[in-house]
């Protein structure tokens, strides 16, 4: 498929660590295939902190989606079943001693646009970051 044509996949995953796993490894199988190779650190990046949120603070099934607008923008977010708006990111200070908290600052820096939204999803409501 030529880098000019549009295309979207979703990643339906269960509430396990795992998934954050098969959702980097899938992504970047897509990318590679669709010869976005460029993107695939930055995405597999955002893709892994969107979907480990995902997991790490719902109770419910999520989904990664992958959306390739054809004109050189690439949309990646997650849906999870939890309604409530994910917490906004602080600027993003390294700190070396703490080993979470980060996850929505790496997405707004390394992201050119990051927002969240209210989506319902097979019944189930929920957000898409």
């Amino acid at each position: 498929m030529p880098e000019n044509e549009a295309w979207e996949y979703s990643l339906y995953i269960p509430n396990d660590p795992r998934a954050v796993t098969v959702c980097r490894r899938t992504l970047r199988l897509i990318l590679t295939m669709h010869g976005l190779i460029r993107l695939v650190d930055t995405a597999e990046l955002l893709a892994a902190e969107l979907v480990g949120n995902a997991v790490r603070h719902t109770t419910g099934p999520a989904a990664l989606r992958v959306r390739w607008s054809g004109t050189g923008v690439l949309r990646i977010g997650a849906w999870d079943a939890d309604p409530s708006p994910p917490e906004p990111p602080l600027p993003f200070e390294p700190a070396l001693d703490r080993e979470d908290g980060r996850g929505m600052s790496l997405v707004r820096a390394c992201s050119d646009v990051w927002g969240w939204q209210p989506l319902t999803r097979e019944g189930n409501r929920g957000k898409y970051v």
